[in-house]
């Protein structure tokens, strides 16, 4: 591994001599110290922002060994879409990641798309780890929850039938993000390896009660996410179009996407009002259906909007306006009624009474999205509260053997949250069949800056992902952000700095003044405490932080 990490190896043993920190000499020094060294196993900050829960300091070693299948298996251990993870996540492990102090953050995402996409080109495929248990479990709902628990109990040998009202899986992924973000080939292809599994998909099976499923289904987990879009009170007169989002987003998509000649007829001006990602992937889809212009209208500033900035920046590259201090008051036929807002001492945006008409052929309403809960109705046990089901730390409703998991959960809402609460669900429905309940292994301490020597690093500029233009990618459905390339994706592994684990660089075997450490294997070293005096200096020149000090024990 020492060959291929972006590392000098100059800390050798003559480099230890020439500091004139102590001899080779093989004497018993253990009785001398006050501290000895132990080597440590600590948690990276991107593997525990994770909300997938990778292993992703353990993918990357891979990936920069050249081991691709590899690290795509350690990846598929916990999150089964590696492909659309790479381009949907909002990859906050990459703002933890502790490079990130030291001069860019590692490009975590952009590996993770690479080896996902491999893995599609070359066939790659996932079987079960456990033998068939003779278990049968219900999932409702083909969201990336859904998937998520479906992947992981099969891996863990049960039986498994995906249900969902549409006609194609995917959920959200497919009805909501835009084909312009995530290519449906990719997603296809990444649900398909989860049906090669052996996981049952029922389409076009649309819940809407739960009679009888505890008569088929040993567990039944429930997925159905959020695919209404709220309602906002905001009048409207009879000829006035106005559209929800997220029924906007799905239209597109039942219409056969970007290959379909029957899409929507927005007009040449449409106002999108609201300040998340949907917004933004509304107003986005809007332009290429047509819209000559396409606003979005929010009532607060930018930094309070809650979409992404870099979602933002590209729909202001692809020509979009946003507007911010104004909400609706009135739509008619052709035009909006716009009050302009200000911030008031606490910073919450106030009405001005100052108004102002906007041209707009189309509204399109972005101002949230809630669950549709009716198959819940007559379920013993259930507690809903704003709209979501309240479940228990193991994922459990208040009816026996009722899961529930993703958007209809008070929890965090995104694709790869979702995908995590799909692996946790499903390691605590195992347990449940099994008899049992799971318990989570106990985390180890965290591998933070501070006890890393980030001076042994050298100077390597992160590798940005290309983006087609702004201007041409706005009338079509070309996928907007390019992957890398074989040589740019292992390049940006290498720049992970291995916080808190040893990755074998020789720098402690190298600077031991008294011959105390032994290479066992090339990652493995094991300290020789008869011949170790506690200088510490193994500790002080150890790059990642692997190797602690701990007082002797008398």
């Amino acid at each position: 591994m020492t060959e291929t990490r972006i590392f000098p190896q100059e800390a050798t043993q003559p480099f230890a001599v020439a500091l004139n920190i102590g001899s080779s000499a093989a004497n018993h020094t253990g009785s001398w110290r006050s501290e000895r060294p132990i080597y440590v196993d600590l948690l990276p900050p991107c593997n525990k922002q994770c909300p997938a829960g990778e292993n992703i300091q353990q993918w990357l070693f891979h990936t920069e060994e050249g081991d691709y299948e590899a690290a795509w298996r350690e990846i598929m251990v916990n999150n089964p879409m590696p492909a659309v993870m790479g381009r949907v996540c909002y990859h906050t492990c990459e703002g933890a990641c502790n490079r990130g102090s030291v001069d860019e953050a590692v490009g975590i995402n952009s590996v993770e798309r690479f080896l996902g996409d491999k893995a599609l080109r070359e066939g790659w495929k996932v079987t079960p780890v456990n033998p068939d248990t003779g278990k049968k479990v219900l999932v409702v709902g083909a969201g990336p929850a859904g998937l998520s628990v479906a992947y992981h109990l099969r891996r863990l040998g049960h039986d498994v039938v995906v249900r969902d009202g549409a006609e194609k899986a995917g959920g959200m992924m497919r009805y909501g993000i835009p084909a312009y973000r995530l290519p449906r080939s990719i997603l296809d292809g990444e649900i398909r390896r989860i049906e090669e599994m052996g996981v049952t998909f029922e389409l076009g099976t649309k819940v809407t009660s739960l009679g009888g499923a505890f008569d088929e289904f040993d567990a039944v987990f429930l997925a159905v996410g959020q695919q209404l879009g709220r309602n906002v009170d905001v009048p409207s007169k009879t000829a006035a179009k106005v559209l929800d989002a997220v029924n906007l987003l799905g239209q597109v998509e039942k219409d056969g996407g970007n290959q379909s000649d029957d899409k929507p007829m927005l007009g040449r001006r449409v106002v999108v009002y609201g300040g998340g990602n949907t917004a933004v992937d509304a107003a986005r889809t809007a332009k290429r259906l047509g819209a000559a212009e396409s606003v979005i209208l929010y009532r607060r500033t930018r930094d309070k909007m809650p979409a992404h900035d870099f979602e933002v920046q590209e729909a202001e590259e692809e020509g979009i306006t946003l507007r911010w201090l104004e909400t609706i008051k009135e739509i008619d036929e052709g035009e909006i009624m716009i009050e302009k807002m200000e911030l008031d001492e606490n910073g919450f945006p106030q009405p001005t009474g100052e108004y102002e008409k906007v041209e707009a052929d189309t509204v399109v309403m972005a101002v949230g999205q809630q669950a549709d809960l009716g198959l819940l109705d007559g379920v013993d046990g259930i507690e809903v509260e704003w709209g979501v089901v309240k479940v228990d730390s193991h994922f459990q409703t208040g009816h026996p053997g009722l899961f529930a998991g993703g958007d209809m959960i008070p929890a965090e809402k995104n694709v790869t949250a979702a995908i995590g609460y799909g692996k946790k669900a499903a390691r605590n429905i195992d347990a449940y069949l099994r008899g049992d309940v799971y318990e989570a292994p106990e985390k180890h301490g965290d591998a933070t800056l501070d006890r890393m020597e980030t001076y042994y690093y050298s100077d390597a500029p992160h590798q940005v992902r290309e983006k087609l233009d702004g201007i041409r990618r706005s009338s079509n459905w070309d996928e907007v952000v390019i992957g890398l390339d074989e040589e740019t994706a292992v390049f940006e592994a290498r720049r992970c700095m291995s916080c808190g684990n040893c990755f074998g660089c020789d720098n402690c075997f190298g600077v031991c003044p008294d011959n105390a450490i032994l290479k066992i294997e090339p990652t493995k070293y094991e300290f020789k405490y008869d011949y170790c005096k506690g200088c510490g200096v193994c500790a002080q020149e150890c790059p990642c932080g692997a190797i602690s000090m701990i007082p002797e024990e008398i």
